[in-house]
Protein backbone atom coordinates (compact mmCIF):
# COMPACT_ATOMS: atom_id res chain seq x y z
CA UNK A 1 0.00 0.00 0.00
CA UNK A 2 2.61 2.27 0.68
CA UNK A 3 4.52 1.72 -2.11
CA UNK A 4 1.46 2.29 -4.40
CA UNK A 5 0.80 5.75 -2.45
CA UNK A 6 4.13 6.95 -3.37
CA UNK A 7 3.81 5.71 -6.85
CA UNK A 8 0.66 7.46 -7.51
CA UNK A 9 1.87 10.63 -5.48
CA UNK A 10 4.95 10.59 -8.26
CA UNK A 11 2.25 10.12 -11.26
CA UNK A 12 0.11 12.90 -9.30
CA UNK A 13 3.48 15.50 -9.43
CA UNK A 14 4.73 15.00 -12.94
CA UNK A 15 0.42 15.51 -14.00
CA UNK A 16 1.34 18.83 -11.40
CA UNK A 17 4.76 19.86 -13.20
CA UNK A 18 3.21 19.40 -16.50
CA UNK A 19 0.46 20.92 -16.59
CA UNK A 20 1.79 24.37 -14.80
CA UNK A 21 4.73 24.69 -17.92
CA UNK A 22 2.50 22.88 -20.62
CA UNK A 23 3.06 25.67 -22.87
CA UNK A 24 6.99 25.77 -22.33
CA UNK A 25 6.81 22.03 -22.90
CA UNK A 26 4.87 22.44 -25.96
CA UNK A 27 7.37 25.51 -27.54
CA UNK A 28 10.02 23.37 -26.36
CA UNK A 29 8.40 20.47 -28.27
CA UNK A 30 7.51 22.24 -31.28
CA UNK A 31 11.14 23.87 -31.43
CA UNK A 32 12.95 20.57 -31.76
CA UNK A 33 10.20 19.37 -34.25
CA UNK A 34 10.54 22.37 -36.83
CA UNK A 35 14.60 22.78 -36.28
CA UNK A 36 15.49 21.62 -39.62
CA UNK A 37 12.09 22.29 -41.67
CA UNK A 38 13.89 25.15 -43.58
CA UNK A 39 14.86 24.37 -47.27
CA UNK A 40 16.73 27.16 -49.24
CA UNK A 41 15.27 25.61 -52.91
CA UNK A 42 11.98 24.28 -54.23
CA UNK A 43 13.58 21.38 -56.14
CA UNK A 44 11.30 18.32 -56.15
CA UNK A 45 8.67 17.47 -58.83
CA UNK A 46 5.70 18.56 -56.77
CA UNK A 47 3.61 21.06 -58.34
CA UNK A 48 -0.03 21.78 -57.28
CA UNK A 49 -1.97 24.72 -57.78
CA UNK A 50 -2.80 26.95 -60.71
CA UNK A 51 -0.21 26.98 -63.71
CA UNK A 52 1.67 29.98 -64.01
CA UNK A 53 0.09 32.74 -66.52
CA UNK A 54 -3.07 31.92 -64.77
CA UNK A 55 -5.25 34.43 -62.80
CA UNK A 56 -6.53 33.96 -59.15
CA UNK A 57 -10.21 35.34 -59.49
CA UNK A 58 -12.34 33.07 -56.83
CA UNK A 59 -11.62 34.26 -53.08
CA UNK A 60 -13.89 33.13 -50.72
CA UNK A 61 -12.40 33.76 -46.81
CA UNK A 62 -13.04 35.80 -43.92
CA UNK A 63 -11.04 38.47 -42.68
CA UNK A 64 -11.34 40.91 -40.01
CA UNK A 65 -15.04 39.63 -40.04
CA UNK A 66 -15.33 40.55 -43.40
CA UNK A 67 -16.14 38.54 -46.18
CA UNK A 68 -13.39 38.71 -48.98
CA UNK A 69 -13.93 37.75 -52.66
CA UNK A 70 -10.27 39.07 -53.73
CA UNK A 71 -6.77 40.03 -53.22
CA UNK A 72 -6.85 43.23 -54.47
CA UNK A 73 -6.93 45.34 -51.75
CA UNK A 74 -3.80 42.92 -50.41
CA UNK A 75 -1.69 43.65 -53.19
CA UNK A 76 1.95 45.20 -53.22
CA UNK A 77 3.29 47.46 -55.42
CA UNK A 78 5.16 44.64 -57.07
CA UNK A 79 2.84 41.80 -56.29
CA UNK A 80 1.38 39.05 -53.95
CA UNK A 81 2.95 36.38 -52.02
CA UNK A 82 -0.37 34.10 -50.97
CA UNK A 83 0.80 31.80 -48.16
CA UNK A 84 -1.23 28.37 -48.07
CA UNK A 85 -1.24 27.02 -44.48
CA UNK A 86 -2.10 23.72 -43.10
CA UNK A 87 -3.22 25.61 -39.28
CA UNK A 88 -1.86 27.94 -36.81
CA UNK A 89 -3.42 26.03 -34.04
CA UNK A 90 -2.15 22.84 -34.89
CA UNK A 91 0.55 23.09 -37.14
CA UNK A 92 4.21 23.74 -35.80
CA UNK A 93 5.45 23.96 -39.35
CA UNK A 94 2.83 26.46 -40.32
CA UNK A 95 3.36 28.56 -36.93
CA UNK A 96 7.15 28.39 -37.46
CA UNK A 97 7.12 29.20 -41.00
CA UNK A 98 4.51 32.78 -40.23
CA UNK A 99 6.73 33.54 -37.13
CA UNK A 100 9.81 33.78 -39.33
CA UNK A 101 7.89 35.67 -42.58
CA UNK A 102 7.09 38.17 -39.44
CA UNK A 103 10.13 38.71 -38.59
CA UNK A 104 11.53 39.30 -42.07
CA UNK A 105 8.72 41.22 -43.45
CA UNK A 106 10.48 44.50 -43.61
CA UNK A 107 12.45 42.96 -46.43
CA UNK A 108 9.23 41.81 -48.09
CA UNK A 109 8.06 45.46 -47.51
CA UNK A 110 10.81 47.41 -49.13
CA UNK A 111 11.13 44.90 -51.85
CA UNK A 112 7.07 45.93 -52.71
CA UNK A 113 5.66 42.47 -52.02
CA UNK A 114 2.76 41.84 -49.84
CA UNK A 115 2.06 38.58 -47.70
CA UNK A 116 -1.01 37.06 -47.29
CA UNK A 117 -1.58 33.78 -45.42
CA UNK A 118 -4.50 31.44 -45.30
CA UNK A 119 -5.73 28.45 -43.22
CA UNK A 120 -8.95 25.91 -43.15
CA UNK A 121 -9.49 27.56 -39.34
CA UNK A 122 -11.58 29.79 -37.96
CA UNK A 123 -10.92 33.31 -37.02
CA UNK A 124 -11.33 32.70 -33.62
CA UNK A 125 -8.09 30.08 -33.35
CA UNK A 126 -6.06 32.13 -35.98
CA UNK A 127 -6.51 35.22 -34.01
CA UNK A 128 -5.26 33.47 -31.05
CA UNK A 129 -1.62 33.06 -33.19
CA UNK A 130 -2.09 36.19 -34.36
CA UNK A 131 -2.44 38.17 -30.98
CA UNK A 132 0.36 35.88 -29.02
CA UNK A 133 3.05 36.07 -31.97
CA UNK A 134 1.96 39.74 -32.73
CA UNK A 135 1.32 38.82 -36.47
CA UNK A 136 0.25 41.88 -38.64
CA UNK A 137 1.26 39.75 -41.92
CA UNK A 138 -3.18 39.33 -43.36
CA UNK A 139 -4.14 36.15 -42.11
CA UNK A 140 -7.60 34.81 -43.52
CA UNK A 141 -9.85 32.27 -43.42
CA UNK A 142 -10.69 29.91 -46.32
CA UNK A 143 -14.23 28.96 -46.05
CA UNK A 144 -15.25 25.26 -46.09
CA UNK A 145 -11.92 24.74 -48.69
CA UNK A 146 -13.57 26.58 -51.39
CA UNK A 147 -10.46 28.82 -51.74
CA UNK A 148 -8.11 26.18 -51.60
CA UNK A 149 -10.18 23.79 -53.69
CA UNK A 150 -10.75 26.02 -56.61
CA UNK A 151 -6.62 26.89 -56.69
CA UNK A 152 -5.79 23.16 -56.87
CA UNK A 153 -4.05 22.46 -53.43
CA UNK A 154 -6.59 21.15 -51.24
CA UNK A 155 -5.17 18.10 -49.65
CA UNK A 156 -7.29 15.12 -51.32
CA UNK A 157 -6.60 12.72 -48.34
CA UNK A 158 -9.71 14.11 -46.52
CA UNK A 159 -13.08 14.35 -47.23
CA UNK A 160 -15.91 16.31 -46.62
CA UNK A 161 -17.09 16.03 -43.09
CA UNK A 162 -13.17 14.89 -41.64
CA UNK A 163 -11.88 17.75 -39.14
CA UNK A 164 -8.74 17.82 -41.36
CA UNK A 165 -11.10 18.44 -44.32
CA UNK A 166 -10.23 22.27 -45.89
CA UNK A 167 -6.44 21.19 -46.11
CA UNK A 168 -4.26 22.70 -48.59
CA UNK A 169 -0.79 21.62 -49.71
CA UNK A 170 1.19 24.06 -47.88
CA UNK A 171 3.20 26.31 -49.93
CA UNK A 172 3.52 29.81 -51.82
CA UNK A 173 1.13 31.28 -54.83
CA UNK A 174 3.38 34.36 -56.17
CA UNK A 175 0.89 36.88 -57.63
CA UNK A 176 2.10 40.11 -59.93
CA UNK A 177 -0.15 43.16 -59.48
CA UNK A 178 -2.87 42.04 -61.92
CA UNK A 179 -3.36 38.69 -59.84
CA UNK A 180 -1.50 36.81 -62.51
CA UNK A 181 0.56 33.83 -60.79
CA UNK A 182 4.17 34.13 -62.07
CA UNK A 183 5.41 31.42 -59.63
CA UNK A 184 5.14 28.74 -57.23
CA UNK A 185 6.77 26.79 -53.89
CA UNK A 186 5.44 23.84 -53.11
CA UNK A 187 7.51 21.37 -51.27
CA UNK A 188 6.18 17.82 -51.23
CA UNK A 189 6.93 17.05 -47.93
CA UNK A 190 4.34 18.88 -45.25
CA UNK A 191 7.18 19.45 -42.59
CA UNK A 192 9.46 21.19 -45.11
CA UNK A 193 9.45 25.14 -46.43
CA UNK A 194 11.06 27.50 -48.32
CA UNK A 195 12.63 29.72 -45.87
CA UNK A 196 11.59 33.21 -46.14
CA UNK A 197 14.96 35.02 -47.66
CA UNK A 198 15.41 32.54 -50.08
CA UNK A 199 11.11 32.48 -51.13
CA UNK A 200 12.14 36.40 -51.35
CA UNK A 201 14.48 35.97 -53.75
CA UNK A 202 12.80 33.50 -55.76
CA UNK A 203 9.68 35.60 -55.71
CA UNK A 204 11.68 38.80 -57.00
CA UNK A 205 13.17 36.28 -59.46
CA UNK A 206 9.81 36.13 -60.88
CA UNK A 207 8.50 39.46 -61.24
CA UNK A 208 11.60 41.04 -62.81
Amino acid sequence: MKKMTIAVAIVLFFIVIIMNFKEQIKAFVYTVVTQDMFVSVDDDSFDPGPSNGSRISTINAIYQNQRINTLDSFTGEKGTILIASRSFDWCPYCMRQLIQLQQKKALFDDAGLSLVAMTYDPPALQQAFVTKHSIDIPVLSDVNGTTFKALGILNQEYAVGDDRYGLPYPGMIILNTDGVVVGKLFVEAYSARVDAQSSLAYALSKLD
